[in-house]
């Protein structure tokens, strides 16, 4: 609100106010505490500790400067009483600061609530239409924490022309009622309680609760994930309290509380953008019930879009499989927001899914009752662009009828999130085919984890030297064994032929170690690549954010594998070139190239050794045509070479019997 000048008779007023009235008033101020402004007093100066405070001594209403602020800003403000350190719930005047103490809060002649300076400016306004009798106005301090200013009659004030509730600051009270105009605001700092960067509001539909961020973009939205699996959810008992409700609210689901559980609470937006909801305990202190977003995975589509977000990792971001980050220098340096893009176009004939485990996702588009998960996929194959299916089985449908639903999502993936131990679904992504074929005997995706041949996680599939993974079919995780231990595997790489594993019971960020990491046992196909400790966190970087300090990632390769094992011709029918026998004689069958190939354990298949091929494959045997003229020409040259001396030998005889 900018400084407004006022006329002549606001001057008269208030310097009236300031010297006449305020010593009749001193002493009844300085002994009993008021809740109420009445025309012409000047109630409260922001030079003397004087307050209004509710009648039930719950709010109180004074002038103050924020608890951290290093100058002479001073603010009108309403606090919980006696409250310490003091929880401030709405400031007047945010924008304006007061720089001394040469002001006051009074009702002005034109009938308004005014913060008034000693030269006539107006720091602050309730802004109502100018009236001829200001001595009906009135201003009283609820024990709500609302102040209200409106029309009196004789001692009760009759008519509510403004209030502090209709125009929030940061901080949501018991009384209030959520509409699509009320807002809060956050602070600039805990300085500065000046409009700050996020916003809370309903979306335009008055269906979502939303935190926007200041160029109104959205970084956190409530109820987006799926009906099913969501602890970003906002709670009931936060939905109807913000509804001003104790019964079902259409928005929430069938829960009842009654009036006094919401009178010591209080919802408020945090300077970096959290949505808090407090509750005061029998010990009378604050407790946090509640927060979202709780960290920086649950951060509205904080991977951008096809982007997995894993708190737990040091990168926390991954692309869905199939899918490459769209801008690489940019997920490098720990800005995810661009997402991903597909590695192949969908859509087209050859179409797969790969299936995700205990996956959170953004709310589908479509949802349908189906009898099969076959069902599902076929509608989502047929109804283009369809980018992923969920099949949730009746009987964890939560539905009386128990049928089976199908949820279908056609807009791009956001806001996707592994689950890790609290909750998630099944969540079937369509790729093309090209992105997702693998070798013959590769193990099953394990979570979002694609397992490529060698590496093992069972007895049907990979090679038995390289079964050292072990996957969690129930969770999605995918665990690395070795002597020293069972680590989480967060990334594999299969173009480097590296994994990625974190150690949490290593001493890796203890100065008197170093930053080195404790002996780690490897044989065999496998070698130590890298090791990252992970010892400091930076807030708000997704790229270096994690739940505990002082773990580890370590960076594993493997060496490429021998021929692939196999009990009969049929298991080498999928390695082309390669035929099931024992050639070194240990009893182990495995499938060797036929002649004329080679076996490369890079490209995992037979390579047909050309000639002249060098890299220490066996060359490929000459054809008999070649050799014979390659041997006749030999013959003719030395034949000729053979003559010619001959002659010039005959020639230089002659010369000396001459």
């Amino acid at each position: 609100m900018a400084r407004r000048g006022l006329n002549q008779r606001d001057l008269r007023a208030m310097h009236s106010m300031l010297s006449a009235v305020f010593f009749s008033y001193a002493f009844f101020l300085c002994c009993f505490a008021r809740d109420t402004i009445t025309y012409p007093s000047v109630a409260i100066g922001s030079d003397r500790q004087e307050s209004l405070v509710s009648a039930g001594k719950r709010f109180e209403l004074g002038f103050f400067s924020p608890e951290e602020s290093t100058d002479s800003r001073r603010y009108l403000g309403i606090w919980y009483y006696k409250s310490n350190p003091r929880i401030v719930v709405w400031v007047a005047n945010r924008t304006i600061p007061l720089l001394d103490d040469e002001a006051g809060l009074a009702i002005a002649e034109d009938g308004n609530l005014k913060i008034l300076h000693g030269d006539g400016t107006s720091y602050w306004s309730t802004e109502l239409p100018s009236t001829s009798n200001p001595a009906y106005r009135e201003a009283k301090l609820l024990d709500s924490g609302n102040l209200v200013f409106g029309d009196r009659n004789n001692t009760l004030l009759t008519t509510i022309l403004w209030e502090s509730f209709a125009d929030p600051t940061d901080t949501f009270l018991p009384g209030m009622k959520m509409s699509e105009t009320l807002k809060l605001i956050s602070w600039e700092s805990k300085a500065d309680p000046k409009k700050g960067k996020f916003t809370f509001q309903l979306d335009e539909g008055g269906t979502r609760f939303v935190i926007f961020n200041i160029d109104q973009t959205e970084h956190w939205v409530n109820g987006e994930s799926d009906d099913f699996f969501s602890p970003e959810r906002m709670p009931d008992r936060m939905t109807n309290f913000l509804f001003n409700t104790t019964g079902p609210h259409p928005k929430s689901r069938n829960i009842t509380l009654p009036p006094s559980d919401y009178n010591n609470t209080r919802i408020m937006l945090g300077i970096e953008g959290e949505l808090q909801y407090w509750k005061l305990d029998v010990d009378r202190n604050w407790s946090l019930q509640w927060m979202a977003p709780r960290d920086n995975c649950s951060v509205f589509n904080a991977c951008g879009n096809f982007g997995i977000c894993n708190l737990h990792n040091m990168l926390a971001c991954r692309c869905l499989p199939g899918f490459k980050p769209a801008s690489p220098e940019s997920w490098r340096n720990g800005d995810f927001s661009g997402g991903c893009g597909i590695n192949s176009a969908v859509c087209e004939k050859n179409d797969t899914f790969s299936t995700l485990k205990m996956m959170r996702v953004g709310k589908q588009n479509y949802k349908y009752e189906v009898e099969s998960e076959t069902k599902c996929r076929e509608k989502c194959l047929n109804n283009c662009p369809c980018h992923a299916y969920s099949f949730v089985k009746g009987e964890i449908n939560k539905r009386r009828d128990g049928i089976s639903m199908c949820l279908i999502w056609k807009d791009v993936l956001k806001d996707l999130q592994e689950a890790n131990s609290d909750g998630g679904r099944d969540l079937s992504v369509r790729v093309a085919i090209a992105d997702a074929e693998l070798k013959p005997k590769s193990c099953k995706p394990c979570g979002i984890n694609v397992i490529p041949y060698p590496l093992s996680t069972g007895s049907d599939c990979g090679d038995p030297m390289y079964s050292s993974f072990h996957c969690n079919t129930s969770t999605g995780k995918l665990s690395f064994q070795t002597q020293n231990g069972t680590y989480n595997v967060t990334t594999i790489d299969q173009d480097t032929r590296t994994f990625t594993i974190q150690d949490k019971d290593g001493d890796h960020c203890n100065s008197s170690t170093g930053g080195q990491m404790r002996e780690f046992n490897l044989s065999l196909p496998f070698k130590m690549i890298d090791f990252k400790p992970w010892c400091d966190t930076v807030a708000g970087n997704l790229g270096s954010n994690i739940s505990s300090q002082g773990v580890v990632e370590i960076v594993i390769g493997w060496e490429p594998p021998a021929e692939p094992v196999c009990t009969s011709s049929a298991d080498c029918e999928d390695w082309p070139n390669s035929t099931c026998k024992n050639v070194t004689g240990n009893g182990k069958m495995r499938c060797y190239c036929n002649s004329n190939f080679q076996w490369n354990g890079s490209a995992l298949s037979c390579v047909q050794v050309l000639y002249g091929q060098s890299g220490g494959f066996s060359r490929k045997k000459k054809p008999l045509s070649l050799i014979v003229g390659v041997t006749i020409a030999s013959v003719t040259v030395l034949s000729s070479i053979f003559l010619y001396t001959c002659i010039l030998m005959r020639k230089k005889a002659k010369r000396r019997g001459n």
